[in-house]
């Protein structure tokens, strides 16, 4: 059997959609450089910033932001659904921190992360 490590994305810019992310869910935190990474980053001509992939650290899973080459596909393969109290306030924060609404429907909106990634906003159900 196999483990779920991780579910990497596709990113033209990693650090930016990885912090988009990190501030849209709860309990996920972009994985701090330490001094040895930096230097190993550096003498890749890189920093934290142009890193080429970039790790968000939640409670069960990692997701990794990596650099896309290549074609962009017109619609990303895999997507987040995104559960929420609330979900127009959802929706209206996360727009404020980037996103872009693309369509709703009565169960869910759709919107795209600052690359235009789409993902979903459900609401939570209630008990």
């Amino acid at each position: 059997m196999a483990k779920l490590k991780e579910i990497v994305i596709d990113c033209d810019a990693p650090s930016r959609v990885a912090r988009f992310w990190a501030a849209a869910l709860d309990d996920f935190e972009l994985r701090p450089y330490d001094d040895a990474e930096i230097a190993r980053l550096a003498a890749l001509g890189l920093t934290p910033e142009t890193d080429p992939s970039v790790m968000l650290d939640g409670p069960s899973l990692t997701l990794c932001f990596h650099l896309r080459t290549g074609p962009r596909p017109e619609r990303n393969r895999i997507h987040f659904d995104i559960q929420a109290a609330h979900r127009s306030a959802e929706v209206a924060r996360l727009t404020a921190l980037g996103a872009t609404f693309l369509r709703e429907t009565e169960q869910y909106t759709v919107l795209r992360d600052p690359e235009g990634n789409q993902f979903c906003v459900v609401a939570a159900k209630p008990d």
